[in-house]
């Protein structure tokens, strides 16, 4: 997990096939549950977009951990998967 969030952000779709496919291997190397330190962690590596559905997989992972991990509304003018993963806790009824 270390390797994968000192990587950063997930890159966008103009990135190598092989550093999506390294990328994507790293993330799934990951297994959840996650603590809500890693969760934390996570949160910091999404990218501009869906990274081929990879951005998915980090999302999917994160929901494994203690919910929710953004308590406050990320505004609009935050990453679309911050947003989303707001609106995913607030729809799931762990945020009013």
């Amino acid at each position: 997990m270390q390797a994968f969030v000192a990587d950063g952000p997930l890159p966008d779709w103009d990135a190598s096939e092989e550093e999506i496919a390294r990328r994507d291997q790293q993330l799934r190397a990951i297994h959840g549950p996650v603590t809500g330190e890693e969760a934390r962690a996570l949160v910091s590596c999404f990218g501009p977009d869906d990274c081929y559905g990879v951005a998915w997989t980090l999302l999917h992972l994160i929901e494994t951990g203690p919910n929710p991990v953004l308590t406050t509304d990320p505004g609009p003018d935050a990453n679309e998967w911050h947003q989303r993963l707001y609106g995913r806790a607030v729809n799931g009824g762990l945020i009013p």
